[in-house]
């Protein structure tokens, strides 16, 4: 019986090679064994991010036909306007170049001042990067179960409302910018938050009058997980479930080239109008006029479009069937990976992967070399390489999870791929399973390091 119906047929096919294990020797030592410095005609398969790389549907290349590249008050953004308003209910819209401009919008304007903080759960890396750079902190609230690569729980994205609480007493009212839940949690292994978390969060930040905001990037994928897990939603559709999700946030930021399905774009979308008119000339410093965002015409018809098919259920049952098979053949292979799989990606622990590296020698980052060394793969750290310094103290942070994504593009690649990068993360784990030594800095880049830092081999 076939597992999960594909919902799509291909109908233009893009070539790509696998360099010879010689070659790819070469082109990792150059890019200094960081994989975002090789050059993708160098990579044989992509899954350094699922943001703005995957296919984009018939329907929606043809929307990009009725592009209105007006500056001020183009048809497209009212098309978008109209999209964005029907799946979250959401009125007020501001669209943008991607998702970091949105959090730089509304950091600019919910963070006046230094010292103020965002209790969340797991920020992302350039989530955190902006409320740092606005001079405050992000206090991560996860749940205990989120820090556990192994345990089993259903939502392990929720926010722990005890850790919440503690924020809300440590710092108070006035401190608190705004509390952000990241749908689905992407930093903690592409986990879910439940409909009944959501609910939580929201009733205590009503309580003491504190905004709350959904980071909600993958928000139809996390509406997915809801209905699939959480008791009293089997029967509801996806689309019902992103309304109900949205009517408990302020706001939200959105990098659309996830959930939105199309390769550059993004936005906020408000409740309140004061806010909205305050974000404005906000939007118009840093991005374009409040009705394009740094966006083209055709980018908002294209993304117009991909929001009303990222809800669509044999889609996303197609989509997140691929995440959990690759996790399920890992696993089956012994591969040390995060469970529950999330929907974006498989998440290897890279600490269980390579047991006797020391953590100070980024064990998680050592898996991404060697998975391009092994075969073309090309995947990204999210662990001690990523989580950086602290901005009081600056020591290198070390997170719960030290991990290796795979992350997975939409609608891009086939069961046979897949197969293949099993086969290629299984040999690597078991050839290498007695390596006792990692990597180290040759040049640390200030910022989202691993990004742009270089290193060597111990």
């Amino acid at each position: 019986m076939v597992r999960h119906v594909v919902p799509y047929r291909i109908k233009v096919v893009e070539p790509i090679r696998l360099l010879t294990r010689e070659d790819r020797e070469r082109k990792i030592r150059a890019a200094g064994l960081n994989v975002f410095r090789l050059r993708s005609d160098d990579v044989y398969i992509d899954l350094l991010t699922d943001s703005g790389t995957g296919a984009m549907s018939a329907a929606q290349w043809s929307q990009l036909m009725l592009g209105d590249e007006s500056y001020a008050g183009s048809s497209s953004f009212y098309r978008l306007e109209d999209s964005i308003q029907r799946v979250t209910g959401l009125p007020f819209v501001i669209p943008v170049h991607q998702g970091r401009a949105a959090e730089q919008v509304l950091d600019y304007v919910l963070m006046p001042e230094p010292g103020m903080v965002v209790p969340g759960n797991t920020h992302f890396d350039t989530t955190k990067a902006h409320i740092e750079f606005r001079g405050g902190r992000a206090v991560d609230c996860t749940i205990p179960e989120g820090f556990d690569a192994e345990a089993a729980h259903p939502f392990k994205g929720n926010v722990d409302m005890d850790r919440l609480r503690d924020a809300y007493k440590e710092y108070g009212n006035a401190a608190i910018a705004y509390v952000l839940i990241t749908v689905t949690c992407n930093s903690g292994g592409g986990q879910p938050v439940s409909m009944e978390n959501i609910r939580e969060v929201s009733t205590f930040c009503r309580e003491h009058d504190l905004k709350v905001f959904f980071d909600a990037a993958r928000f139809a994928e996390n509406a997915y997980f809801i209905q699939q897990r959480e008791k009293g939603y089997a029967d509801t559709s996806v689309r019902d479930i992103v309304l109900e999700m949205f009517t408990h946030v302020d706001g939200c930021t959105m990098s659309a080239k996830k959930d939105g399905l199309v390769p550059i774009g993004g936005f906020l979308a408000l409740r309140s109008e004061a806010l909205y008119e305050e974000m404005k000339p906000t939007d118009i410093l840093f991005e374009g006029f409040y009705t394009y965002g740094g966006m083209s015409g055709m980018n908002m018809d294209a993304m117009a479009q991909g929001l009303l098919e990222v809800v669509d259920e044999s889609y996303l049952a197609h989509r997140i069937g691929q995440t959990v098979s690759l996790g399920d053949n890992l696993r089956r292979l012994d591969v040390p990976i995060v469970t529950p799989v999330g929907g974006h990606a498989v998440f290897i622990d890279g600490r269980r992967f390579f047991p006797k590296v020391p953590e100070d020698q980024f064990p998680a980052q050592l898996v991404t070399v060697e998975l391009y060394r092994e075969g073309g793969v090309r995947a990204v750290e999210i662990g001690s390489c990523l989580a950086g310094r602290d901005p009081d103290s600056g020591e290198n942070i070390r997170p719960s999870l030290d991990l290796c994504r795979l992350t997975i593009p939409r609608r891009v690649y086939t069961q046979e791929h897949f197969d293949y990068i099993a086969d290629v993360v299984a040999t690597v784990y078991a050839q290498q399973q007695g390596r006792t030594t990692g990597l180290a800095f040759d040049v640390e880049s200030k910022g989202i390091r691993h990004f742009t830092s270089t290193f060597r081999e111990l």
